[in-house]
């Protein structure tokens, strides 16, 4: 067995960011309409924000699979909805307990159940667990719930055909087998079955199969200073409104969960990020991008709002001034292909003009976005100043501690007057964070929205007919 990772909180501080392990799911991390969400998300960036460090998000699958990465090193904390029971208490620490649920059994309803009474639809469905005697039975490997399937074909003394699916499906994978007919019955936790039995209405989700259990998160069981300080924030943050207001969102709200499942913008089930999406994968083309990549961009600009503007008068989808629009072909920055087109003509020009200086491409990709948010003259000067001042170990070609340190110097007179600056005064953390938070973002597009080989023309002819 190989040694498990020691890295507790101390050290977790001092490196900057918490890397939490997150499961697949349509409650716990996902995007939608661009933007990443899920109980878990919501609940990792709050506890990232107590311990006063950058959250760092890994999407995996598989209970007994993620469990290795946490010992591995590989998070520090596993952020799933993970069932405290004794075997997985030998590898991990839990913390303190979300909340409770209980196992239950998917299966469909019978043909026509809607013009069936509930009395005749009972009668056709498994309602104790007695009644799974000689049923196939699909759970997830590794889980609570093939541990639970077993145990209850002991207590009932018949055999449960119990299917062990394989580590790496994701966990609401068996659901969706069930509903679309491949499989007979699943196993799933009951919040999570309620979810997507709203989406499914041809699931049947009441049959209980298990007592009370309760729902926690895990650390490293040499991480004790990590377990402690989760704990007491838990404690805390389920005294407050907030902790309800998340859990609702995500556990209570069928009407909500069912509109945003069914949407072509949700990661779980569609490959959309906006309705401007063909705008974009046409204007990545020009660019050389990745259209995710640009989809972060607009998306951080606007929200993919087409009529926001900024207190500085930027408006439109990619947020550009009116003289810098009307110098890229735009004339009305509220039609969004006017403003991807000007906004794709300006970062093209920015990468034009980088290219002399930064031959690196993800180098130089830093500068453009620094570039397209501050202004290019803040960042020439953010340049010369680095050339100016700097020792044998900095080089004004790099961006992390190298140029952006200089940028982040112009808030100081000592810098925005010296002589070589054009562009004076800056108050610039709002582009050192700008390009962090693009290409986090990008990487959360990557994990869940798959990147089409897209037609030129088709793209063309798509956004003419719009």
């Amino acid at each position: 067995m190989k040694p498990v990772y020691r890295l507790d909180l101390e050290a977790i501080v001092r490196r900057g960011y918490i890397r939490a392990l997150v499961d697949n799911n349509s409650t716990s991390y996902f995007i939608y309409r661009g933007r990443a969400m899920g109980y878990e998300y919501e609940l990792l960036q709050l506890l990232a924000k107590q311990l006063n460090v950058k959250l760092k998000i890994t999407v995996t699958n598989g209970v007994d699979h993620a469990i290795q990465q946490l010992q591995a090193g590989e998070g520090d904390i596993l952020a799933f909805p993970l069932t405290i029971n004794k075997p997985r208490k030998e590898l991990i620490a839990f913390t303190q307990p979300h909340f409770n649920t209980y196992q239950v059994l998917v299966q469909r309803k019978p043909e026509r159940w809607r013009t069936l009474t509930q009395d005749k639809i009972d009668a056709a469905l498994v309602r104790t667990p007695t009644g799974l005697s000689g049923k196939h039975v699909h759970v997830m490997k590794g889980t609570s719930h093939a541990m639970r399937m077993r145990n209850l074909s002991d207590e009932i003394g018949m055999d449960i055909d119990v299917v062990e699916d394989t580590l790496m499906v994701e966990s609401e994978g068996l659901i969706r087998r069930v509903a679309t007919g491949e499989i007979e019955y699943a196993v799933a936790d009951h919040t999570m079955a309620q979810v997507n039995a709203a989406y499914y209405p041809n699931l049947d989700v009441r049959t209980v199969l298990s007592m009370s259990q309760q729902i926690a998160w895990g650390v490293r069981k040499n991480s004790p200073a990590l377990l402690q300080a989760i704990d007491e924030w838990l404690r805390e943050i389920k005294k407050a409104p907030t902790f309800m207001v998340i859990y609702n969102r995500y556990f209570k709200s069928p009407r909500t969960s069912l509109s945003r499942m069914r949407s072509d913008y949700f990661s779980y089930g569609g490959n959309r990020l906006s309705p401007y999406d063909y705008m974009i994968k046409q204007g990545a083309l020009r660019l050389g991008w990745d259209w995710r990549l640009l989809a972060a961009v607009v998306y951080q600009e606007s929200k993919f709002d087409p009529r926001g503007e900024s207190w500085a008068g930027a408006r439109g989808l990619m947020q550009l001034m009116p003289e810098t629009a009307r110098r890229f072909g735009a004339r009305d920055l509220n039609d969004p292909q006017q403003s991807i087109r000007a906004g794709v003509g300006y970062l093209k020009y920015l990468d034009r003009y980088w290219t002399k200086s930064i031959p690196d491409s993800a180098e130089r990709l830093k500068f453009v976005l620094a570039s397209y948010n501050a202004g290019l003259s803040h960042i020439l000067d953010a340049k010369k100043l680095t050339e100016k001042y700097s020792d044998e170990r900095e080089d004004s070609s790099q961006w992390d501690g190298h140029v952006q340190s200089y940028l982040l110097k112009k808030s100081d007179p000592r810098f925005y007057r010296d002589p070589l600056v054009s562009a004076g005064y800056c108050k610039c953390e709002e582009p050192v964070n700008y390009i962090k938070d693009v290409l986090d973002r990008y990487e959360e597009y990557r994990v869940h929205i798959k990147d089409d080989v897209i037609d030129l023309q088709a793209v063309q002819n798509s956004v003419t007919a719009r």
